[in-house]
């Protein structure tokens, strides 16, 4: 009868084993499958975001204007984030400044994307230490003298030593929100424009300001003032990769 006993036992505790592996099995199939969701709607949101990015890119015939696809994609992709984050007042305005071109380019865009229409295609400077025609070096340090990457919204307006003057706020912790405190602001600038280049090897440039045209600087702030986004952009593979804006 002990033997039996035994014999009952064993078959029971393990019995009781397999059952403990199935439990655990199913836990494991739950738990690891959870990503695999959140994974694929993310991709699906990118996904839809880039064509709908692509389709106003050809809408709005912006690369026959110059602006490069991935500039636009990237300015869209951060727009759609900060519009969901409820950050941004004026949403039918973007602004893209293209800075893998050449300053001797028109290089800001000024973008009613509600509206598919180009408001204002004009030139803007570089900061000093960012280099020369093409701006190369950028950085988010106190009197460094060049730009700064990124996305950021736009202020109020206020007259200062180059006139009227238009804050903007860097969104982008440790890449652009120096911003304020290095007083960089939109800003009129006579070292731009056709005039200036006919004597000039390229545009002039700023302390760090995204500078415009000074007889274009009053239409433009007034267009994109009061809480529009705008974006620099540059194929830096670091701010690509850092940007939480673009890969949060």
């Amino acid at each position: 009868m002990r033997v039996l006993s035994r014999a009952v036992s064993s078959v029971g505790l393990a019995f009781l084993l397999m059952i403990a592996q199935v439990i655990y099995a199913a836990n494991v199939h739950k738990v690891s499958a959870t990503p695999v969701t959140i994974y694929k709607t993310t991709s699906s949101s990118e996904s839809a975001i880039e064509a709908e990015s692509t389709l106003l890119y050809d809408e709005m015939s912006l690369g026959q204007m110059g602006l490069a696809k991935k500039a636009f994609q990237y300015a869209y992709r951060g727009y759609k984030h900060l519009v969901e984050a409820g950050i941004v007042s004026r949403q039918n305005i973007i602004s893209v400044i293209d800075f893998s071109q050449s300053s001797k380019n028109k290089r800001l865009y000024i973008l009613d994307v509600e509206n598919k229409e180009i408001l204002m295609n004009t030139f803007v400077a570089h900061g000093r230490n960012s280099g020369k025609e093409f701006a190369t070096n950028f950085s988010n340090s106190l009197s460094s003298l060049k730009s700064s990457l990124g996305f950021y919204i736009t202020k109020d307006t206020y007259f200062g030593e180059h006139g009227l003057s238009l804050r903007i706020d860097g969104l982008e912790r440790g890449i652009n929100d120096n911003a304020e405190r290095r007083a960089v602001v939109i800003h009129g600038a006579d070292y731009l424009g056709d005039r200036y280049l006919s004597d000039n090897p390229f545009s002039g440039r700023s302390w760090g300001c995204p500078a415009v045209p000074s007889q274009l600087s009053g239409q433009i702030i007034d267009m994109i003032k009061d809480g529009t986004v705008m974006f620099i952009y540059h194929p830096t593979k670091s701010y690509l990769s850092k940007s939480r804006i673009l890969n949060g």
